[in-house]
C-alpha cells in the first residue's frame, strides 16, 4: 500500500507496533522460561503483563481511527525476536545466557522507544490528543524497562556471568 498522508503514515506505524507488541506476547514468557535468575524470569513475566496493556492501548487508538485492530508485519520486531531465540540455542542455561537475554532484550526496547516516539509525534501533529497520550504512556513504560533491564544487568546479571564463564574456564 502507498502511503500518502500523514494520516496513513499514523496508520502505518500503528499496525507495525501493534504486529510488534503481539509478538512480543509469544516471545516474554519463552524468555522467562529461559532465564536461570529469578529476578530475570521476573522482570519478563511483569513486561509481559505491560506487553499486553500496550496491545490494549493501541486497539484504543484503531477505535479513536474507526479502524480494525490489525498487524502489519513488522520485521524489525521479528528479526529482534529472532535474535532472542538465538541467545537460548545458542547459549548452555546459565548467567552468561541471562546476560544475552538481556543484550536482545535492551535492543527490542531501544526499537519500542524509537518507535513509540514517532507514533506520539505523528498523533500530537495530527492533533491525535488521546492517542498521543497513550503512546507517551507506552512510551516512558518501555524506557523503565529498558532501565530495569540495564540495571539488573549492570547490578548482578553481567558480574555473574563474568565469574561462571571463569570457573568454566578454570575447569577446563
Amino acid at each position: 500500500m502507498k502511503i500518502e498522508s500523514m494520516e496513513e503514515l499514523f496508520l502505518q506505524q500503528i499496525e507495525d507496533l501493534y504486529d510488534a507488541e503481539k509478538r512480543l506476547v509469544k516471545a516474554l514468557p519463552k524468555m522467562a522460561e529461559a532465564s536461570t535468575s529469578l529476578i530475570l524470569k521476573r522482570t519478563f513475566e511483569s513486561h509481559l503483563q505491560q506487553t499486553e496493556g500496550h496491545v490494549s492501548r493501541l486497539e484504543s487508538i484503531f477505535r479513536q481511527l474507526n479502524k480494525d485492530a490489525k498487524g502489519q508485519t513488522c520485521a524489525a520486531m521479528k528479526g529482534l525476536v529472532s535474535e532472542g531465540e538465538d541467545m537460548v540455542s545458542h547459549i548452555d542455561e546459565s548467567p552468561l545466557r541471562d546476560a544475552g537475554l538481556i543484550a536482545a532484550a535492551n535492543r527490542v526496547e531501544h526499537y519500542e522507544i524509537a518507535a513509540y516516539g514517532s507514533a506520539r509525534t505523528f498523533a500530537q501533529t495530527l492533533g491525535l490528543i488521546q492517542a498521543a497520550a497513550l503512546l507517551e504512556q507506552t512510551l516512558q513504560e518501555e524506557k523503565e524497562a529498558d532501565q530495569k533491564l540495564t540495571q539488573l544487568a549492570q547490578q548482578m546479571v553481567n558480574e555473574e556471568a563474568l565469574r561462571s564463564g571463569n570457573r568454566e574456564m578454570a575447569q577446563r
